[in-house]
């Protein structure tokens, strides 16, 4: 989170609460069930200075930001009540999915109570247990309708016996249990682990960090934290910046899916870090890549309709590709340059992605731009026919990544690559102009850096042409091996060869 809030923002911010018809505050206090598995809600609103607002509109999100799926969180919600400073019951309805009405009925005050089964194993959702709790806060947190841009304090009533919050949220002064979010976009985006799992705490080129592992069996023995550092410092070279002041790495045990966040990441694991293979090592390492460099690529520059955030419908933009594909793709480059994986290491996890989409009919029938829109329907489709009909950006979306980067490097003799696009999307809409980037904005800076058009990469993009894999790769020292649609080094590379892999940190 940046600490200067830039004209734009701060105009935004205030037209945006200029346009409320009252001042007030949003106090949560939340208890956990660990034996039925529920969170327990309870919102104090308080009303300050004259208003003539008679009532009180609350929305809960139905998605949340990184997973592009409407979830409908409000059906975990129950037992939904209000009443008044005397605790008097207070009127109310609902409307629709997600909101409720409560009528205020002059009074200053009011108490909303609510409990939220907790008993799902995925990133986007909370879950309760006997000494742990995720709490997803877009599930569980409702927002006045249509002021997301006010502050919200949370505080935890834990059991005794429990010892540890680990959140990206700093602690509200002198209370470890309170947490205070200046609007409710980073609270929405601070997932928080709750209980008693390790901990460990550490500082790294100026920044603090916490590692917060509920199954840690392993972590050390293969140096977590050392390769975590690693990651960290080829990302901020690469970048040449970090956009945070500290940052958490919440894993969970078994399961599957990682979520990013403002500053963490939650993760599911194997619930061990004794990985059976090195190459399960390396993938998980790659996933954890991915997290991270998330904080630049959507985190921070983004396409602009993901920004505002609207968390009552979808927010669908044709460059999801960029977001989640292109940072894939950046996944081998940040372990070749942490020096964690070797040359033929990064190529098979870029083969695999290659080997998910190659073989299959899919890929004719559906763009990469186009699986950026219908990633809403198709997030979790297992349909039998999915792969004969449509693409992942997850898969296509770094094999493309790679040819932008040869691209870019061949047209300017080694002088640009793709990292440049990322950081000038980086510096100019994030830092500058802090906005999101359109998708002409997007091929504009691509060109910017290139200093040509890049034509016919967009059509590999925008349609779903054939493509010459080997007039790319050929020039660079790769090749694709027909048999297993694997991307692998040619055996004997010429000078010009050999120099496109030392400037893909692919030469040894």
């Amino acid at each position: 989170m940046r600490k200067k809030i830039g004209l734009l923002l701060l105009l935004q911010l205030f037209m945006l609460r200029a346009g409320a018809k009252t001042d007030y505050d949003m106090n949560y206090t939340v208890g956990l069930d660990t034996v039925n598995h529920y969170l327990n809600v309870r919102l104090d609103y308080t009303v300050h200075g004259e208003s003539d607002v008679r009532e009180l509109v609350l929305n809960m999100p139905v998605w949340t930001p990184g997973y592009y799926e409407i979830l409908n969180f409000p059906k975990h919600l129950c037992d939904f009540g209000a009443k008044d400073a005397q605790g008097q019951p207070v009127a109310w309805r609902k409307e629709g999915m997600n909101r409720w009405r409560i009528s205020l009925d002059g009074q200053r005050q009011v108490q909303v109570d609510y409990r939220v089964y907790a008993n799902h194993r995925d990133v986007a959702s909370s879950r309760v247990e006997h000494n742990i709790a995720f709490v997803a806060p877009a599930g569980v947190f409702m927002h006045v309708d249509g002021e997301t841009f006010h502050p919200v304090t949370v505080s935890f009533d834990m059991p005794s016996n429990w010892q540890h919050i680990a959140t990206g949220m700093k602690p509200h002064a002198g209370d470890e249990k309170t947490f205070t979010a200046p609007d409710f976009d980073v609270l929405y985006d601070s997932p928080l682990l709750l209980g008693n799992f390790y901990v460990s705490r550490f500082d790294h080129e100026g920044h603090a960090y916490e590692f917060a592992l509920e199954t840690p069996e392993g972590a050390e023995e293969i140096g977590l934290e050392r390769d975590f550092r690693r990651i960290v410092s080829a990302a901020t070279q690469m970048m040449g910046d970090v956009p945070y002041d500290n940052y958490c790495l919440i894993h969970m045990g078994a399961g599957s899916g990682g979520l990013e966040h403002l500053n963490s990441q939650a993760c599911y694991t194997d619930g061990t870090y004794h990985f059976k293979s090195r190459r399960a090592h390396v993938k998980f390492l790659a996933f954890v890549a991915h997290e991270y460099f998330h904080l630049y690529n959507v985190k921070c520059f983004r396409p602009a309709e993901l920004w505002p955030i609207d968390y009552n419908r979808e927010a669908i933009t044709p460059l999801l590709w960029v977001s989640e594909g292109l940072t894939c793709y950046y996944e081998f480059r940040l372990l070749r340059n942490a020096g964690i994986a070797t040359p033929e290491e990064a190529l098979e996890l870029l083969s695999t992605y290659f080997q998910l989409y190659a073989p299959y009919e899919g890929q004719r029938h559906m763009s990469l731009r186009q699986s950026s829109y219908d990633i809403w329907l198709n997030f979790m489709n297992d349909d039998e026919n999915s792969r004969d009909v449509r693409i992942n950006y997850y898969f296509k979306g770094p094999v493309v990544g790679l040819l932008f980067d040869i691209d870019i490097r061949r047209k300017t003799g080694q002088r640009h690559s793709l990292d440049d696009v990322m950081r000038l999307l980086y510096y100019r809409y994030y830092k500058e102009l802090q906005r999101g980037f359109t998708e002409e904005e997007f091929w504009a800076a691509a060109e910017e850096v290139a200093g040509q058009p890049m034509t016919e990469i967009r059509r590999l993009v925008d349609t779903t042409a054939d493509i010459d894999y080997d007039s790319y790769l050929r020039e660079a020292g790769l090749y694709v091996d027909s048999e297993n649609y694997a991307i692998r080094r040619v055996a004997h590379p010429n000078h010009q060869q050999q120099a496109f892999l030392k400037a893909l940190n692919l030469y040894e």
